[in-house]
This record gives structure tokens, C-alpha cells and sequence, in this order.
């Protein structure tokens, strides 16, 4: 009974008296390291003709777990197929990455970002226009 009380206080000591061992990060003005691996917010990508890679086939819908992916697709004159309305709730998101991984046209990403705290409901509903990455400038 004494040997784990001994045990304990001494990893306590140790790093009580260890003064160059910084932990805490000062948010605002320094930012975490993230992982490579780190899933974060969802992104839309873009193909080379800055177009959105996204055909609405549903499969990430079909595979996301929490059920928080909501999405309508349309042909446009040319007979392509598009998402019309593409919504996550990222309330309901629980990060897994299956989205990520079952689109067979690598149209949705999850970033790196992690600053998604919002006061209102209504922000945590991204929609398609929001999670579309911007055009690039040529």
C-alpha cells in the first residue's frame, strides 16, 4: 500500500524540480504542432481546371458513421454530375476520416485546421460554398 503512495510522490517530485521541461503553450500567440495524421476541418478540393472534384455520388454520406453529411446532386447541361447541396454538421462529426476515404474522386479532405469554435449553431453547418477550397490565382 505505501510502495505505489512512494512511486506516485516520486514522479511527482521529479518533475516538480525539472524547470526546462515546458508543457504549456501559450494559444493565441503559438500554435500546436500537429501531426501529420491529425484530421481536422473538411475541405472540397478542386481539379486542375478549378472546378469542384465532387461527382455526388453519395459515398461518403453512405459511410460516415455519426450520419452528419447531407448531400443532393444534379446534372448540369452537359450531363455532368454535381453536388447541388452539400452539407456537413460538424456538431456531429466525429473526425473518422471514412468520408475522406471512400470518395472515389479524392473530392474531400480533412485539413489540418482546427479552429472551428463558433458561438452560433448555425455556424457549425458547413455548407458546400464553405468547405469549397478557393480558386487559385493564375
Amino acid at each position: 500500500m505505501i510502495k505505489p503512495l512512494i512511486k506516485g510522490l516520486y514522479v511527482t517530485i521529479s518533475h516538480f524540480f525539472n524547470p526546462f521541461k515546458v508543457v504549456t503553450v501559450q494559444y493565441p500567440d503559438e500554435k500546436l504542432t500537429i501531426s501529420p495524421r491529425f484530421r481536422g476541418l473538411h475541405e472540397h478540393l478542386r481539379d486542375n481546371g478549378d472546378k469542384e472534384k465532387c461527382v455526388a455520388c453519395g459515398l461518403c454520406a453512405k459511410a460516415c458513421p455519426s450520419d452528419c453529411i447531407r448531400i443532393e446532386g444534379i446534372e448540369d447541361e452537359n450531363g455532368v454530375r454535381k453536388a447541388s447541396v452539400y452539407e456537413i454538421e460538424m456538431l456531429r462529426c466525429i473526425f473518422c476520416g471514412f468520408c475522406e476515404e471512400a470518395c472515389p474522386v479524392d473530392a474531400i479532405h480533412l485539413s489540418n485546421e482546427y479552429e472551428i469554435a463558433a458561438t452560433k449553431l448555425d455556424f457549425h453547418l458547413y455548407s458546400k460554398e464553405r468547405l469549397l477550397v478557393p480558386k487559385r490565382n493564375s
